[in-house]
């Protein structure tokens, strides 16, 4: 029983030592997370910290202790089985038929009398065959199982982390290229002018300009209220304040990225629900083995068998053995149960394999698509910028209207855009691939 207990306290304790830890590590990545999003001179979020923030902020990461706290009590309750067992039970009632004599020769009792039966009893187990063993294995393998399935939950809000992450840098690529045609346009300003004073530019042309110069700021406008909704909703995800000036970090692309092992949580979780059903066939087992524990009973009459007001006592104790052999009969049975329940598990696994490999697949085939469109923007963007240019000299000049320069000026931002557009295309990709294969921090 005392080694029952020590090996009790040793899962329950190990177990809770190895959650802690994680805990304690998703709390110092959230202080330090913290400290950073709360500065007020350079706020600066990454996607792995976002990630952890998240989790760390997510209701249901509330189970895993309440999953723990249910394993550590039901562990105890499972070790309390070699406790020694112990029933009182008191009756008051009227006994019929003559009651035999204890002594040789004796006659017995009266008959027809209302009597007080006490009758106690104590059981201690020595051998189970196994059970207790057992069910702590299958109280361990559940918890596991439970606490899989909840990384499975969680894992999946790296999704909607990634949806959001990339929407804001989106955003601020869009701001930065618009930034860029107002600088174009603003310069142009100064010139027209100049140019309208020596009478070599209508005023229509500063007209022009200045629409131009709404209408970017009507799509900065429209653009702002799209990065503060982004910021808004990643800032309820993470459970951190941040404001609209938050700095996005963009996340490192490698070459080998695309090399990654698949190492899901999922995976983790079919291979504690086949511990949990290993360890439940091991009921099995248990069903076939004989009991063995020891005996003591007590018994007393009030009145007596020899019918006076005396108290009789009486008393037994001993060794019992039990061995219920009914579950021979289904041995066979339980044995193809289980085998029928692993083989749903693997096909399960066999299945969430096989579309994350298809998932990968096409992910990569992705990857290498804008890779290709991207090597061409570098050239295309200085194309337009040098064709901007040219007609910007034409129109000092006075051979080319202001129409054409503000198109080679649109067009020009217009390939920047485009080109910040399949680089965050491709940083997204890349993190879709990150998470599908497993491969977050």
């Amino acid at each position: 029983m005392d080694e029952c207990y020590a090996q009790d306290h040793l899962i329950c304790k190990q177990i809770i030592i190895n959650r802690s830890y994680m805990i304690k590590k998703y709390i110092v990545a959230v202080m330090c997370s913290l400290a950073t999003v709360g500065s007020t001179t350079a706020q600066v979020l990454t996607i792995d910290s976002c990630y952890v923030l998240t989790e760390r902020n997510y209701p249901l990461i509330k189970q895993y202790e309440l999953i723990e706290k249910t394993m550590e009590y039901t562990l105890s309750n499972a070790s309390k089985a070699y406790l020694p067992q112990v029933s009182i039970t008191a009756i008051e009632g009227y006994v019929f038929g003559e009651l035999p004599s204890l002594a040789p020769g004796g006659s017995g009792g009266s008959t027809g009398d209302f009597k007080f039966i006490g009758i106690a009893q104590i059981n201690q187990t020595i051998w189970d065959g196994g059970a207790t063993k057992t069910q702590k294995k299958i109280i361990s393998a559940s918890t596991e199982a439970e606490k899989a399935s909840l990384d499975v939950a969680l894992y999946d809000l790296h999704t909607r982390v990634n949806q959001l992450y990339f929407g804001i840098l989106l955003v601020d690529e869009q701001l930065a290229q618009l930034a860029v045609q107002h600088t174009i346009l603003d310069n142009n300003v100064n010139r027209i002018k100049q140019l309208n004073e020596n009478g070599l530019a209508y005023k229509t042309d500063l007209d022009e300009i200045r629409v131009e110069q709404l209408k970017l700021n009507q799509k900065r406008t429209e653009l702002n209220y799209v990065r503060k909704g982004y910021v808004t909703m990643l800032s309820l995800f993470i459970g951190a304040k941040i404001d609209s000036q938050i700095f996005l970090q963009k996340p490192e692309v490698s070459s080998t990225m695309t090399d990654l092992p698949i190492t899901r949580p999922e995976l983790a979780l079919y291979k504690s629900q086949r511990d949990l059903v290993h360890a439940q066939a091991g009921m099995q087992r248990v069903g076939l083995m004989p009991k063995v524990g020891l005996f003591g009973a007590g018994l007393m009459l009030a009145p007596g068998i020899s019918g006076d007001n005396s108290t009789m006592t009486l008393g037994v104790a001993g060794v019992n053995a039990s061995w219920n052999i009914s579950a021979l009969y289904k041995s066979g049975n339980e044995k193809k149960l289980t085998q029928q329940s692993l083989s749903k598990i693997n096909i399960l696994e066999e299945t969430f394999l096989f579309n994350t490999n298809l998932q990968i697949t096409q992910t990569n085939a992705n990857i290498e698509k804008q890779k290709a469109i991207l090597a061409a923007d570098d050239e295309i963007v200085r194309l337009r910028k040098s064709i901007r240019e040219g007609y910007q000299l034409k129109y000092e000049a006075g051979t080319s209207s202001l129409m054409d320069l503000l198109n080679a000026t649109q067009n020009e931002s217009d390939a920047g855009a485009q080109k910040a557009l399949h680089e965050m295309q491709l940083l997204m990709t890349l993190a879709d691939y990150k998470t599908t294969s497993g491969n977050v921090k």
